[in-house]
């Protein structure tokens, strides 16, 4: 029967990105309380399950990028021979174990993954998308829980919000009293995960001589630039180097 396994030999080529994003979230997040449109405690959950991703999965991550139940990871190298199937479901089933024990959710939590090849080049293309897709989501659900605080229904609020562009949206907040653009810039921008090179001091044990080493460790960056700016573009730079 291994004939069967059509897709277990498909690799993809490096670099690339793994994208993983949060099945039904929505209701766990509101059955378990948490604030709408967004809450820190669940944005620090996604940091950090993703700051245990890079130094517990066997995976070399270069850097992660989040917003909401999303991650992006982007490597350079992988393991498994790059086959897609057990890139796609050991990012996931990792990820979701990873996140349901720092919840300490009392249900399954679950992700699905795809695999995106890219040039190191268009890295800085990809990540400003979801950027911008963050944006959108922003807007989006600052629209769409502000009507629902107002007495509308989900349905309702989904029609109301229905054909808007962004700029509408913001506009009608705006008239409420709500400013999107100065909210933390975490909702607006995102988390990146990323590792840091540093320089630690030490004692060589045969001279006894004071001595120095670069060591790495793995920081999260909560106050985000808008990638395709120049602060942006040196940041992914300085991070890629």
């Amino acid at each position: 029967m291994k004939e069967r396994e059509v897709y277990a030999e498909i690799r993809a080529p490096l670099p690339l990105i793994i994208r993983i994003d949060g099945r039904n979230f929505q209701r766990f997040l509101e059955e378990k309380g948490f604030q709408k449109p967004y809450d820190r405690r669940f944005a620090e959950a996604m940091a950090n399950a993703t700051e245990l991703f890079f130094k517990r999965s066997g995976f070399h991550p270069e850097l992660a990028y989040i917003f909401s139940d999303e991650v992006s990871f982007f490597f350079r190298e992988v393991p498994f021979n790059s086959r897609i199937e057990k890139l796609d479901s050991v990012v996931a089933s990792f990820f979701a174990s990873a996140l349901t024990i720092i919840l300490g959710a009392d249900e399954p939590l679950s992700f699905d993954a795809r695999v995106i090849p890219i040039c190191e080049h268009e890295l800085v293309e990809y990540l400003a998308w979801r950027q911008a897709e963050a944006w959108r989501n922003h807007v989006n659900s600052y629209g769409y829980y502000t009507l629902r605080r107002e007495g509308l229904s989900g349905e309702e609020a989904q029609k109301r919000l229905k054909g808007m562009k962004a700029s509408e949206i913001h506009e009608m907040l705006f008239s409420k009293g709500i400013n999107v653009a100065e909210t933390p810039a975490w909702q607006r921008r995102g988390i990146l995960v990323a590792w840091e090179r540093y320089e630690k001091e030490g004692t060589d044990a045969r001279s006894g001589k004071r001595t120095k080493a670069v060591r790495k460790r793995v920081v999260q960056l909560w106050d985000l630039p808008i990638f395709k700016s120049e602060e942006g573009r040196a940041l992914l730079k300085r991070i890629l180097e």
